[in-house]
């Protein structure tokens, strides 16, 4: 099953708290994920901040259309910074 989030809270700087589906929730730091032409607007802070729920895909979003797969957003939950340096 795919997570779902249910629910998000800009902490601070790059970081966001994330609740999921299942209760699974915290902190999620995107500051070394803010690369490419959708997501390096979100190095503003006040852009990064503007986070929300969309309704249908069940995951963070920002106005520009930039968003990450709960997926992944759920394997930071559980296991902060532990991907291979390979897919960083």
């Amino acid at each position: 099953m795919i997570p779902q989030v249910v629910d998000v809270i800009h902490l601070r700087d790059y970081v966001l708290f994330v609740r999921f589906q299942d209760g699974v929730e915290g902190a999620v730091d995107l500051k070394n994920e803010l690369w490419g032409p959708i997501f390096e607007p979100l190095r503003d802070v006040g852009q990064f901040r503007k986070v929300r729920v969309h309704p249908d895909i069940h995951t963070v979003v920002w106005e520009n259309g930039a968003d990450f797969a709960p997926e992944f957003l759920y394997e930071e939950v559980l296991h902060p910074g532990t991907r291979p340096e390979s897919q960083k």
